[in-house]
This record gives structure tokens, C-alpha cells and sequence, in this order.
């Protein structure tokens, strides 16, 4: 079961789990996706140990996807 989880305030939240094989649970979980997309998150996953990159669609064969905000500085 893949989990697409957005970092909040309180750690992290679970927005969709979905299964691959299972394309009602998947289309849920890219529903969701784009919602958090909308509210201004970027997608993460990790593509090896110390390393990630920004995805724009929803890998469904990932086991996990993080949606943060981007980092405010200036």
C-alpha cells in the first residue's frame, strides 16, 4: 500500500493510501494529489538514499510521496 503523506504541523498527515493494482484507490490518490498540488505543496520522492526529486505527477509505483511547502527565506 503506497501513502502520499503532506508535512504539517503536526509531523505528517496521511492524505491518500492507494495500491497500484487497484485503479479506484489510485484515482483517488491522484485526485489528491493535484488538490494539494493546488494549495501550493511540491511532491518529493526519494530517489536513493540521501537523495529526492520533485515529481509533478503521481508515481503510483512509489511507496511514498511527500507534499511539503516550499522553504520561505529571502
Amino acid at each position: 500500500m503506497s501513502r502520499l503523506i503532506r508535512m504539517d504541523h503536526t509531523g505528517h498527515t496521511t492524505v491518500a493510501q492507494w495500491d497500484a493494482a487497484d485503479p479506484a484507490s489510485v484515482e483517488v490518490a491522484v485526485e489528491a494529489f493535484r488538490k494539494e498540488l493546488d494549495r501550493g505543496y511540491f511532491a518529493m520522492v526519494t530517489t536513493g538514499p540521501g537523495h529526492a526529486e520533485q515529481v509533478r505527477e503521481l508515481p503510483v509505483d512509489a511507496p511514498v510521496v511527500i507534499m511539503r511547502l516550499p522553504i520561505s527565506g529571502g
